[in-house]
Parts: C-alpha cells; structure tokens; sequence
C-alpha cells in the first residue's frame, strides 16, 4: 500500500484526486494552507477524523512541504501549478524530492503540446506550466513523474456565471468559441488513479497524458446552462477583448496576464485554431475511460450536480 499525499486538498480536482487514490487502496494525506478550511465532497468528519490524514502545507514554502512530505513519510505527490513562482516550482520539487517523494503527479495544462521544451515564453499560460514539467523532468527524471494535461474546465464557466451583472448581463468577447469542458472530478479520477498505482495496468505511456472533455459546446451557452442549472437568468453581451480583460480583472479577480491569456485563448479557439481541435484530439477523450475503467461525465450532468 502506497502512502500519497495531495497538496491543494481544498480544490475541486485535489480533492477527487485524494478520494480516488483513496479508494485503490492508499494511504492520503491531505496537505492545504488551512486545516480548517473544508475538502469537497468531504464531510468534516472525514476530512478531519476519518481515514484521511491532514497537514498544513503550502506550495510556495518548500520549508513547510518538506515537514509535510517527512511528517506523513509519503512517497508519491499530487501538485498543481503555483503561477507566481519565481523559480517555477524549482525549490518546491527538491523540497519534495529531498524528503522523499519519488513520483509526481502534476496538473498541468492542454495548452502544453509535445515538447515542454518548445513553448515561448509569449504563452503565459502554457509556460507557466511547461517550465514545470522541464523542472520535473531535472529533478526526478524518466518515468518518476505524470504531467495530465486537461483542456477547458468546465468549473471555467462559473468565472462568468459569478461576475454576471445584478440584471444577469455577462460580457464576453467571444461567446461562441466552442470547448469541450471537462469536468475535475474526472481528471481527479484520473490523477487519483496514477499517483495509486502510477502506469501500472494502464494503457498510459510517456510523461504525459492530455485530457478533453465529452462535448462540444460554445463557451456563451455553456455559462447560460450552469445559470439556468443553478437559479440564474443569464444574458450574453459581447464585448471587446479589452473590456472582457478589465472584467475578468476587477470582477473575478484575475491577475492581468491570465486575464489576457484566457481571452486571447478564446479568440483562438473561435477561429478554430486554438486549445481545442475536435478532430484532430477526438482520441483524448477516451483517455478518462482508458485511465479509470469508468465513463467520463457530461457538461449537463455536471451542471445540473453543481446547483
């Protein structure tokens, strides 16, 4: 059995994640800036009391995740990216390695394809995630580490649901650019597979998996189906790219170069030349089944679980 432990348990696909590697039989250890701040799909009686163990961790203090990783003598690691990173992640993954992580699982992102090496610094997004899947590479080497690459969230859709003006208005720039919107608790099942069990009795090979999602929806419909699906009449107004910027900034509360990458990806995406080709990656979206055994979920049943 293989003590695991799952750093940013408060998020969505942490949490599916440690309750996934859970379940083929690890031992998990919760780690998050607060201990008190609850785990999804967790009852406090679990989080705290119950077969899972938590520890007080942050990802950007290498001192506090090598008290972790030493205090629950874990071997195998769940880490996502820290964007404001001075060194990408750098000390943080030696911090790991030194006190005895052996293998990582990393959430990285869709928008790195092929070769980490190749991505230009332009690409804020898939940069920042590139330059940690290079630093993993350095530090654990060949076959030590699994960077799953999803596509578009479908959790993104809430950053417009929740920004919705008081009369329901949403401003979008590009509300047509269609993504296939997958859902976390599906790549946490994924993730949550390979840090129990790494490759072993899947068809994964390499250091990397990419993830999409099951359909094929435009990003303005999506929005107004989580609205309908949690209480909210939505309507879509667009608007400039610099507009929609200024929007994600103040209302969501994005720093600027995510907000402008997030935008420009969709722009993009609805030239059809962006994140997603539906064509050309159709075979992504077996991988979830490929990983878990299990259907991966729709964007309709999800929004109608997320009320």
């Amino acid at each position: 059995m293989s003590t695991v432990i799952v750093f940013g348990a408060t998020g969505a696909v942490a949490s599916a994640t440690a309750r996934t590697a859970k379940a083929r039989g690890a031992t998990v250890y919760l780690a998050s800036r607060s201990l008190n701040k609850p785990i999804p799909s967790l009852s406090e009686e679990e989080g705290h009391q119950g077969e899972y163990r938590r520890v007080e961790a942050d990802l950007s203090k290498p001192e506090t995740i090598r008290q972790a990783v030493s205090s629950a003598r874990a071997t195998r690691a769940f880490v996502y990216t820290v964007f404001d990173s001075p060194d990408h992640m750098r000390s943080s993954l030696e911090a790991m390695k030194a006190a005895g992580i052996e293998y990582v699982v990393y959430l990285s992102s869709f928008s790195v394809k092929g070769d980490p090496n190749s991505v230009p610094s332009e690409e804020y997004i898939a940069y920042s995630h590139a330059q940690v899947e290079i630093n993993l590479a350095h530090i654990f080497g060949e076959s030590k580490y699994m960077a799953v690459r999803p596509s578009f969230f479908a959790t993104n859709a809430h950053w417009w649901v929740a920004a919705a003006a008081d009369d329901g208005t949403v401003k979008m720039a590009f509300p047509g650019a269609k993504f296939d919107f997958i859902v976390p608790e599906d790549i946490g099942r994924v993730c949550g597979t390979l840090l129990a069990q790494e490759t072993e009795g899947t068809p994964v090979q390499g250091d990397h998996l990419s993830l999409i999602g099951q359909e094929e929806l435009a990003l303005g419909d999506a929005v107004e189906l989580l609205g309908q699906a949690t209480g909210k009449k939505l309507k879509i107004s667009e608007c400039s790219q610099e507009e929609e910027i200024r929007y994600l900034v103040g209302k969501v509360g994005f720093p600027e170069p995510l907000a402008r990458a997030v935008v420009e990806q969709n722009r993009e995406q609805s030239r059809g030349h962006g994140l997603v080709d539906f064509v050309t990656h159709a075979d992504y979206a077996r991988n979830v089944y490929r990983v878990t055994g299990s259907q991966p979920t729709g964007f309709r049943e999800w929004a109608q679980q997320a009320k």
